[in-house]
């Protein structure tokens, strides 16, 4: 239905390979994730979709290193990913600012803890402060910013520490609808200045179509891979398209069936 236009698909950054992932609690062993296999890309923009329980997080958190899988693997640039390293960076949807720091000390404090010369620093801090207009802000504590400016700050946290790949779990997801747009645009223009790979965990159809390359729709639990859609209209992409609202559709559907499996998996249980 639609072409996917790779951008080297014989060198993938990031290999998903087979994997599983099994929870265990008293009643019994959950699982969260069953054969996923995905090849992504230097460059791409890559968004995962899916109804919440489908374990879009899961997924995001095991290719971070922070949740090991049950079996599989996941590879990046060949080597193999077993804990939190400087290849991934996370933005997470609740900010994970330090309160006490100031703007830039929350930018800069990766950069101290890799012990780089103040200068380099500095400079770093500079540049992304100027780059995504938090220089008025720069002494201000994140009680005092707005959630967009909230989220363009740990942008700025990961962009610092030059992480090839980064990693976004729902980040826009409790903003009102007009700043979201506004750092969706956002998202995009640091994606194409600073050539990124990122990762975008989202439930908004929407969303998904306006920003990726690629949407990767998932399956209700145990999560797998439902469908890769590639989406290869022109940036800025225009909502009220026909090819647009075509894809939206296609999505949709593929989305509703999931969430009719959840329904009904809810009801056996009653």
């Amino acid at each position: 239905m639609y072409e996917s236009k790779a951008l080297c698909s014989s060198c993938p950054e990031l290999v998903i390979e087979n994997i599983y992932k099994v929870f265990k609690s008293g009643q019994g062993e959950i699982f969260a994730l069953e054969r996923i296999n995905l090849s992504i890309n230097k460059g791409e923009f890559v968004a995962i979709l899916g109804p919440s329980g489908c374990g879009k997080t899961t997924l995001l958190n095991t290719i971070a290193g922070f949740s090991p899988p049950s079996s599989g693997r996941v590879l990046v640039n060949g080597v193999e990913v077993t804990s939190p390293g400087p290849d991934q960076g996370m933005v997470f949807q609740e900010y994970a600012l330090f309160p006490w720091m100031s703007v830039e000390k929350n930018i800069s404090f990766g950069l101290e803890i890799k012990k780089l010369a103040r200068s380099e620093i500095k400079n770093r801090v500079d540049v992304l402060l100027e780059k995504l207009q938090l220089l008025d802000f720069r002494r201000r504590f994140p009680k005092d910013l707005s959630g967009g400016m909230k989220q363009r700050v740990a942008i700025a946290r990961v962009l610092a520490l030059d992480s090839p790949i980064m990693l976004m779990d729902e980040p826009f997801g409790a903003l009102d609808a007009l700043t979201r747009r506004t750092m969706q645009d956002e998202l995009l223009r640091i994606w194409l200045e600073f050539k990124k790979t990122i990762i975008f965990v989202t439930h908004g159809i929407q969303e998904s179509i306006y920003l990726a390359d690629r949407i990767v729709v998932m399956t209700y639990r145990p999560g797998t891979i439902k469908q890769v859609v590639p989406v290869t209209l022109p940036r800025p992409r225009d909502e009220s398209s026909t090819q647009f609202i075509e894809i939206q559709k296609y999505l949709s559907k593929l989305v509703m069936e999931e969430q009719m499996r959840f329904r009904n998996s809810e009801a056996e249980t009653i």
